[in-house]
């Protein structure tokens, strides 16, 4: 790995007035979990990283109205260790403290998760269940971008970190009648991405589901939320017979692959349907 140059601005005006000198030879770069590897191996060639960490107003994890607000250098670490996170976002809080190894969790960022694109990122799946909003800034403009439309294949996002900036990630805190969970099927002692991770989100009135968003990964090129399954939810009583139902529906709708790190298809199916139920009841207790 030969860089020219590695710069620590102190703002994001400067980290993009950075980025466009270098006319797409340079990089954000925060935690580094993925880039740096991908850079001593020759797999990316850069003349210049930008590292943020060193912008304030980029680590801190706050609330904004309804909203809360992660800055794109939280750490993983801070995500499951927040106040706010666990009891208002519980199920990040949650899939940050499933997230590697120690050392990844207090390297690596959640913002980071999202932008490396992987469809069974935990962070970036308990966010699709968040319905999170993305900040892109560039030397023109800021725009929030729905979580769902940064992805555009595995491991491709649509933000291009050699002319643009994630600055913060935005999402609705759970009122006191929804409940969450995020559960996740992995090899033991291992710190490769889970086998399979389901997120959920309910909202619960009159002991009746009047919504829920359900996703699922790696069972698509994204994090995918499984419509049918939440269809059956909708306005159904709070049941176990009602939430088995919607696992079957979640089962049915997926499409995992075989992989030979992550089981056959036919198992990694038969496990959507267990996980999502599992989910839906820890959920369910927790409105």
């Amino acid at each position: 790995m030969k860089l020219e140059e590695y710069l620590s601005p102190a703002s994001v005006k400067r980290a993009l007035t950075i980025l466009e000198s270098y006319k797409g030879e340079a990089r954000i770069v925060a935690g580094g979990t993925d880039l740096v590897p991908e850079l001593k191996a020759g797999e990316r060639k850069l003349k210049c990283l930008v590292d943020i960490t060193g912008i304030k107003a980029l680590q801190k994890i706050e609330e904004d109205g309804e909203n809360i607000k992660l800055g794109a250098c939280v750490t993983h670490r801070q995500a499951a260790s927040s106040k706010l996170i666990r009891e208002k976002a519980n199920l990040l809080a949650e899939a940050a403290s499933a997230v590697g190894s120690p050392l990844i969790r207090n390297q690596g960022t959640v913002a980071g998760n999202v932008i490396n694109a992987q469809p069974a990122a935990d962070t970036a799946v308990a966010l699709f269940a968040l319905d999170a909003r993305v900040q892109v800034n560039n030397n023109s403009s800021t725009r929030l971008v729905p979580i769902a439309d940064m992805y555009q294949g595995i491991g491709k996002c649509r933000v291009d970190s050699t002319s643009e900036l994630v600055t913060a990630i935005y999402f609705r805190a759970l009122n006191s009648n929804q409940g969450s969970a995020f559960v996740r099927l992995a090899q033991r002692k291992a710190l490769a991405l889970p086998m399979l991770n389901v997120a959920v989100v309910v909202t619960v009135a009159d002991g009746r589901f009047t919504d829920a968003r359900i996703v699922i990964a790696p069972v698509a090129p994204a994090p995918f939320r499984s419509r049918k399954a939440e269809a059956v939810l909708k306005g159904a009583p709070v049941s176990r017979e009602t939430m088995l139902r919607a696992a079957e529906a979640a089962q049915a709708e997926a499409q995992p692959r075989d992989s030979a790190l992550r089981g056959s298809a036919e198992y990694r199916k038969e496990m959507v349907k267990v996980l999502v139920r599992r989910a839906l009841e820890q959920a369910v207790k927790r409105v």
